[in-house]
């Protein structure tokens, strides 16, 4: 393909409509020799147009993510393709616009995570050697990287490693960096009066501040805190600094002054909490300035991240005792409410705004924990640190304003309804003691105020009331009753949750959609004993109304971005269908009906991970419980549409849909194969498919599961030489060799021995190449797991002599160097209480039945049952069947095509063995029946093959007398 006929391909892959069309073709093309390069040239390139650029910038930064390096750290590319995106990528960056920097700046930073410093030591020279004395473009270029790289640095644990990278860093970057921070305060001042040249020169002071941060956030740079007292004049400088040329003409975009004082306040929040020590001297000018920034500055939307920013800094400052004493007094307090803390807490008609018409950002913002830079969660977690400092001094202050503006509201409730709005939030503020949790809400309270007499007195009236109350008053009375919802008993939640539910009923977006947040948070909450608050009984009466409820608030808008934008909705669909278990069972046709609707539309466009996320976690919910008692109307009705998803290749998706076939296969373990089942297996042994990292969990779930209710089809259709294939490939690499042994296993336990006897010794080659190449301590214990699995399986056809005789065919004698050097002593090493399960019914069964350790191995039996003793020793107990669904935070999770768990049908691990429970009377009973029925033999190998060990013996002729 031509460069020209490559950018138009890339410029194609933006748009949805030629999307899947584009991203084929870029599939066949990124095949061929240097294909990284010619993305490059693309993005570096004048002659084609901005958006081919951007589009080939995107497809590089996501290229280079995926073929960078294996888990290894070996270049998936061409090692001379890797050191020629090296050597160019930081001049090209330095030439392109910033749209552009932004994304090839993401792909250094996947470069750096791999190579820096020890592969690419040259880096930062070439960094420090393009820094010049007054071209703003070229060092924004430079530091634009610089951040890409040391911003890595932010979220890491500290290690030796980590400071050698940053020591080698701050050696040749840091004295560089002090003198362009000096010399661009020069050139700021220089060109205040030209807006294009100093709109360049504050660019270069917002990367720096940036810059600042990154390289002191795990420790104080030495060369910083020599200057530390030039460098705080100059922030403090920069903090108070004012140019109307930089004004933002917009009243809700941030500029460059709010941007390199945000910056600013960053650095001091980490110097405050961090170096005190050479910091503190400082901090008092900075308290003063803030103080005047938060009293002066306007409620414009463009200010709120600065606003947000200033008031963590004096969070932060409340925190040491010296600078919080200023506040110790009842005047101090009563203007720090006023002047700082209720401005930022209070409505504007920008809030109202984005109440009205982006309804569902402005829940994100307020609900979820995402307003860590609004202005009410900053005001909100200065004042609760107020709080911590002085507790009663505060309480009495604000409760104080609470009346205030309770009483104002009093007198005309129509027209002060915001005053109502001001009293609940700052009363909540005061009432709470640390964040909000995601599973219990506030779980710990000011013990000055009562917040159920204040629910009772002030609030619960909004949602008895049916008219006249604003929507805002409804939300602020369901997010109450959501913040403390641990707070409540049980039996005052049974009479609180319907007022909860019918608030789902609302014509307002966002009442209901608060509602819908509460009822969620409700139904998974549990008291002390981990019994749910509200019980299945409390909502099956209800259960098919509301289902039926939320579906059509979900189905409002047929439009597939629309109807995926609220996550909240589905997610309370979720918690529903987990809480009623199989009572969905009688109204399975209606909510089988609405998830085919929505997963069809969906999928014409998946926008919304959240949303989709919750859909699939909600649809599995319902293949759980209602798939068991009627598993062919379940598959019949969903095969179409998740047929249609494979067929379109909607990979978004695809790895949850082989999670739910093999759900719904599991949900009828004695059926057969069906014919559109038997046709399934063929297509996902492409080897394509399995390139997807994110398909491998899933594929290998849904092979076993095949395998499990149509091993006899498989073999009869010659497949299983295509699945030990694809184990073969799985075991080849460590993020996969895990999936690999999972498959195998499932191979071993549903396949006749004589159908697995032809291929088993070329596994074994595979598995002994590894162990003896590159084995990891994961690889070691699955092979060991692997190896107890089949020799505890002797009433299979299987066992230690039929390992043993097809490792020896491997390598004679092999197996003996292979037991007392890794299956043995690695056989201790097991921790999961299933994995020493097995390893004991392995070892037993060795004493039991083998023949090979009764006549040959006369030295391994004593060693296998000193083994088998000592895991009896600590004897694996078996947690009892747990059918609790685990919640998972999806902000905690990693969204896009890739592998995420379906929680509601998780697969447990799988106990061959249910029947033995205590495995020391197991073990007893075995040993006996065996030295019974082989007439004293075992009585006779202990006495022979024991005897070294008097301690051994007498404990096995204790278990052997039980």
């Amino acid at each position: 393909m031509e460069m020209q006929s490559l950018a138009t391909t890339l410029e194609a892959s933006l748009d949805p409509a030629q999307n899947k069309k584009a991203e084929i073709a870029l599939l066949e093309e990124q095949r061929k020799a240097n294909f990284s390069l010619h993305l490059l040239q693309i993005a570096a390139s004048d002659e084609f147009n901005p958006t081919a650029r951007l589009a080939s910038a995107l497809y590089f930064k996501n290229y280079i993510r995926r073929n960078w390096t294996d888990e290894d750290g070996n270049y998936k590319l061409q090692e001379n393709e890797a050191a020629a995106i090296k050597r160019e990528l930081i001049g090209l960056m330095i030439r392109v616009p910033a749209n552009i920097q932004y994304q090839l700046g993401d792909a250094v930073g996947v470069i750096a995570d791999s190579d820096f410093w020890r592969r690419w030591d040259t880096l930062v020279d070439d960094l420090v050697s393009r820094l010049t004395p007054d071209n703003a473009q070229t060092n924004n270029g430079v530091l634009q990287v610089a951040h890409s790289i040391f911003k890595r640095w932010r979220p890491l644990y500290r290690s030796d490693e980590l400071f050698t990278e940053i020591n080698h860093v701050l050696d040749k970057f840091g004295e560089p960096f002090v003198q362009l921070l000096g010399t661009t305060d020069q050139l700021i001042e220089k060109n205040a009066n030209n807006k294009a040249i100093l709109s360049q020169y504050m660019s270069t002071m917002n990367l720096m501040t940036k810059l600042l941060y990154d390289l002191s956030v795990q420790d104080l740079p030495p060369i910083f805190e020599d200057n530390i007292q030039s460098l705080t004049t100059l922030l403090h400088k920069y903090l108070v600094y004012d140019n109307p040329l930089l004004h933002s003409d917009s009243d809700n975009e941030a500029g460059l002054l709010e941007f390199v004082k945000s910056g600013i306040f960053e650095v001091l929040v980490l110097y405050a909490q961090k170096y005190e020590d050479a910091f503190g001297p400082f901090v008092e000018q900075f308290i003063g300035s803030s103080w005047n920034l938060l009293t002066t500055i306007e409620l414009d939307t463009k200010n709120d991240i600065l606003v947000s920013k200033a008031l963590q800094f004096l969070t932060a400052v409340t925190r040491m005792s010296q600078h919080a004493r200023a506040f110790n007094s009842e005047d101090t307090m009563s203007q720090v409410i006023e002047r700082v803390v209720l401005p930022n807490l209070s409505l504007r008609e920008s809030d109202m705004e984005m109440f009205e018409d982006e309804p569902i950002e402005f829940i994100r913002r307020d609900l979820e924990g995402s307003d860590n830079d609004t202005r009410r969660r900053a005001a909100t977690d200065f004042l609760q640190q107020l709080l911590a400092q002085f507790q009663k001094l505060v309480t009495d202050v604000v409760l104080r304003y609470v009346n205030h503006y309770l009483s104002d509201y009093s007198k005309n409730p129509s027209a002060n309804w915001k005053s109502k709005d001001t009293a609940v939030y700052l009363f909540s503020a005061i009432a709470a003691k640390g964040s909000v949790t995601a599973s219990q809400g506030v779980k710990s309270i000011n013990e000055l105020v009562n917040v159920l007499d204040f629910f009772q007195t002030n609030v619960a009236k909004d949602l008895v009331t049916d008219s006249h109350v604003e929507p805002i008053l409804k939300v602020d009375a369901v997010k109450y009753l959501y913040v403390f919802r641990s707070q409540i008993t049980r039996q005052q939640w049974r009479d609180a949750f319907p007022l909860v539910v019918k608030q789902l009923g609302s014509s307002d977006y966002v009442v209901y959609t608060y509602a819908a947040i509460a009822v969620e948070r409700v139904l998974a909450l549990t008291d002390m004993s981990k019994q749910p608050v509200i019980s299945q009984a409390d909502v099956q009466a209800l259960s098919a109304q509301l289902l039926q409820h939320l579906f059509q608030l979900i189905e409002m808008n047929p439009d597939p971005a629309k109807l995926q934008e609220n996550e909240f909705l589905m997610r309370c669909v979720m918690r529903v269908l987990i809480v009623i278990r199989d009572g969905v069972v009688p109204f399975t046709d209606s909510i089988l009906a609405h998830f085919i609707k929505v997963t069809q539309i969906i999928s014409a466009n998946p926008a919304n991970p959240r949303f989709y996320y919750y859909h699939f976690e909600a649809l599995g919910a319902f293949v759980r419980f209602a798939a068991p008692s009627q598993p062919e109307k379940l598959e019949n009705g969903l095969y179409p549409v998740f047929g249609s998803i494979l067929q379109n290749d909607v990979q978004e998706f695809v790895p949850y849909v082989f999670q739910l076939f093999a759900a719904l296969l599991e949900a009828n373990p004695s059926g057969s194969l069906t014919a559109y089942y038997t046709s399934l297996v063929q297509p996902i042994l492409s080897q394509e498919l399995w390139l997807s990292k994110g398909n491998v969990p899933a594929l290998v779930r849904l092979l076993s599961s095949l395998m499990s209710r149509g091993a006899a089809q498989i073999a009869e259709n010659n497949q299983l030489q295509s699945i030990l294939a694809i184990f073969q490939s799985l075991i080849t690499t460590r993020a996969n060799e895990i999936h690999g042994f999972e498959l195998l296993e499932s191979i071993v336990a549903h396949f006749a021995p004589s159908i697995i006897d032809a291929y088993f010794v070329t596994v074994l080659q595979l598995l002994f190449t590894r162990l003896q190449a590159s084995k990891t301590d994961a690889f070691t214990l699955r092979f060991v797991r692997l190896y107890h699995f089949i020799s505890a399986r002797v009433d299979s056809g299987l066992g230690a002599d039929w390992f043993i005789d097809h490792a020896n065919r491997v390598q004679e004698d092999i197996y003996v160097q292979l037991y007392l050097f890794i299956i043995l002593p690695d056989t201790q090493k097991l921790v999961r209480p299933l994995d020493r399960k097995i390893a004991v019914i392995s070892l037993c069964k060795t004493l039991t039945h083998s023949v090979a350790f009764a006549e040959k191995y006369k030295k391994g039996w004593g060693y296998t049952c000193e083994a088998l003793l000592k895991l009896l020793e600590n004897p694996p107990i078996l947690a009892s069947t747990d059918d609790t669904i685990v919640d998972h935070d999806v902000d905690d999770m990693s969204f896009g095509v890739g592998f995420t768990q379906l929680q509601t049908i998780k697969r447990p691990a799988r106990d061959y063995w249910p029947e033995v429970t205590d495995v020391k009377s197991w073990v007893g009973r075995q040993l006996q029946d065996a030295n019974s029925r082989q007439g004293g033999k075992i009585s006779t190998f202990a006495e022979e093959r024991v005897s070294q060990s008097p301690q051994a013996l007498q404990a096995l002729s204790m278990y052997m007398s039980r």
